[in-house]
């Protein structure tokens, strides 16, 4: 059989994807193909395979030759740009993902919830707080008329971008900082997801602020979150520690409600919560429920 019969989109793609770890390597694949099977025309699929490629293995200058070989050839970069800014982050090179993102319109490429998200990203991966901050006032200013047009037709607007906010912040320490931007983000009636509330609430427990992750359970249950196990578990866990047992006991009872199964760890820091209360027929009535 003839090579070139079965040289297509599919199979470059494909030998892509499996070299994903050697920039160099595919970019010289791709380009043999080029040369040696003329009837074999890249899309734009291939084109952005080998972009990611290229920005993976921190092989930058290569990755340019091939964004404006498909500018020139008049093909969009939009799914590859918000990969490249990340890369960019993970690489502390956040001067040239500012200038990507900046740079956008020259590539047809419109700045997306997604490609906002991956400069925070980047921002946030080189512990630039104060300007991850100003772009998500930034978006949270453009989006408010958005915000009313899409509520109306039954959308939810994402969020993701201020919740990668709080993970950087949290990760960095900065958990005053991540507080406040969740005070912030509740008194606009916005709700960050439940693994960003999880780990939220687990940091504050662990600064011993209680009252406070209590007070916020509610403000974003009321908003609209859907708790989780490890929420319910976090939960009880801290209520029950500084002795407020009835607030512990409205959580499990809430879990029930939402169709989960209590288990062992659940029952534990509640039991404990009696005990050191004196509670002990209250706990001898827990235990024979």
């Amino acid at each position: 059989m003839c090579i070139s019969r079965i040289v297509n989109s599919e199979l470059v793609y494909r030998v892509l994807r499996s070299c994903s770890n050697s920039g160099i390597e595919s970019f010289r694949f791709f380009n043999w193909v080029r040369t040696q099977h003329p009837q074999y025309e890249p899309t734009t699929v291939e084109f952005e395979e080998l972009l990611k490629i290229l920005a993976k293995t921190r092989h930058w200058e290569t990755m340019w030759k091939v964004a404006h070989q498909m500018k020139t050839q008049k093909l969009p970069i939009s799914s590859s740009v918000f990969f490249i800014i990340e890369h960019y982050g993970k690489n502390g090179l956040i001067d040239q993902a500012v200038e990507l993102f900046n740079k956008c319109k020259n590539f047809n490429c419109t700045q997306t919830t997604e490609i906002h998200n991956s400069l925070l990203f980047a921002l946030c991966e080189v512990k630039n707080f104060q300007g991850a901050y100003a772009l998500v006032r930034r978006m949270m200013k453009e989006a408010q008329s958005f915000l009313e047009e899409m509520s109306q037709k039954g959308f939810n607007p994402p969020v993701r971008g201020r919740d990668l906010l709080i993970d950087g912040l949290l990760n960095a320490g900065y958990l005053e900082s991540a507080k406040g931007l969740v005070r912030k983000m509740t008194k606009e009636g916005f709700v960050c997801d439940v693994t960003t509330f999880n780990t939220l609430s687990e940091a504050i427990c662990e600064w011993g602020e209680i009252d406070f992750c209590i007070a916020l359970y509610h403000d974003v249950c009321r908003l609209g979150l859907c708790p989780d196990i490890d929420t319910y578990k976090i939960m009880i866990t801290a209520t029950s520690k500084i002795g407020k047992i009835d607030e512990a006991f409205s959580v499990l009872y809430r879990l029930i409600e939402d169709g989960n199964k209590p288990f062992p760890s659940l029952y534990a820091p509640i039991l404990k919560g009696l005990f050191r209360n004196g509670r002990f027929d209250d706990a001898f009535s827990f235990l024979v429920i």
